[in-house]
């Protein structure tokens, strides 16, 4: 006899779905009904890794039966969204109820762009999501003579209200502060390929085994080794999000006028500009152009805002 059991997604493959039933401890595989891809129209994943939800399971509780049915997704915390890329109509859905979202950067091999970071923090402020920097690969970085540049990069985003971790799995470099912060949480990893998460994964959480990959010597960037998102529990309490690395990070439903109240130092400053719709682009007396000048903001994150901006402004109304 079919009955109902209320769980959270632990895995997509986008044609079906792993759903973890707290109350028995099994996870049964579930495929969804058409409507959620009507509800859904917008992105290109109407449920997602991290949903609450409810699925009728088949006869006999079969895990793997095709009757099992995700039917109602309950109301979402929060969400973290990207569109691929600037052309693109179509938004992705990476995770959702996410306590914390853990950025994985590094500076070289592969590089994470400034604007890619600001991008992921610009969208997670919107979505109420406190994010975390996670500079990785430390080891690479060892020696006083590399010390400016991670100091430069650290000063940026802590000075933008963000909490930087250096880590390194090869060190064991930040793994227990990690390990800490993630107690009794749902994280979020998130980062372009070939900047660690798996290996870091796999040192806060021994036993995973998770599939790490090389980074091209010819391009200097990562190729993808997790094809899809899945939760993995922590012997410590929480759970763990690890996602696909991704290339880009457009914005979703940020309308110019809103985007520098998603740049915490940027905003902290607009209150003193002479005009309380101050775009910061060109306005005289404008107090967050002035921090900018004055060294008080990183030029980065300032150009980061620019460069938004441009992408997003159709009708060129907050340019120069």
């Amino acid at each position: 006899m079919a009955e109902t059991i209320e769980g959270i997604v632990t895995k997509s493959t986008g044609s079906w779905y792993a759903v973890f039933d707290p109350a028995t401890g099994r996870t049964v595989r579930c495929r969804i009904r058409g409507v959620f891809r009507l509800r859904g129209s917008r992105t290109t994943n109407p449920v997602v890794v991290g949903d609450r939800v409810r699925a009728t399971v088949g006869d006999g509780c079969d895990e793997e039966s095709n009757d099992n049915v995700i039917t109602d997704l309950l109301p979402r915390d929060n969400y973290i969204i990207r569109r691929a890329s600037n052309l693109s109509k179509e938004s992705h859905i990476i995770a959702a109820n996410i306590d914390t979202a853990y950025l994985v950067a590094t500076l070289d091999r592969p590089m994470t762009s400034t604007e890619f970071i600001d991008r992921f923090l610009v969208t997670a402020e919107a979505y109420r999501i406190p994010a975390v920097i996670v500079l990785n690969k430390m080891d690479l970085f060892d020696g006083a003579a590399y010390r400016p540049v991670v100091d430069e990069f650290v000063e940026t985003y802590r000075g933008a209200g963000y909490e930087v971790v250096e880590a390194s799995a090869l060190r064991n470099r930040g793994i227990d502060e990690l390990r800490e912060r993630m107690r009794g949480r749902t994280s979020l990893f998130s980062g372009h390929s070939g900047v660690g998460k798996s290996t870091l994964i796999n040192a806060i959480q021994p036993g995973l085994e998770l599939k790490t990959g090389a980074i091209s010597d010819y391009h200097h960037k990562g190729k993808h080794t997790t094809t899809f998102s899945e939760i993995f529990p922590l012997d410590g309490g929480g759970l763990l999000i690890d996602t696909p690395g991704v290339k880009g990070f457009g914005l979703v439903d940020i309308a110019p006028e809103e985007l520098a109240r998603y740049f915490p130092d940027l905003f902290a400053r607009a209150a003193a500009c002479q005009y309380y719709n101050c775009t910061h682009t060109h306005e005289p007396n404008c107090a967050v152009m002035a921090a900018v000048a004055a060294g008080e903001v990183a030029e980065s994150r300032y150009a980061s805002y620019l460069k938004m901006l441009e992408d997003d402004d159709k009708d060129g109304k907050y340019r120069k």
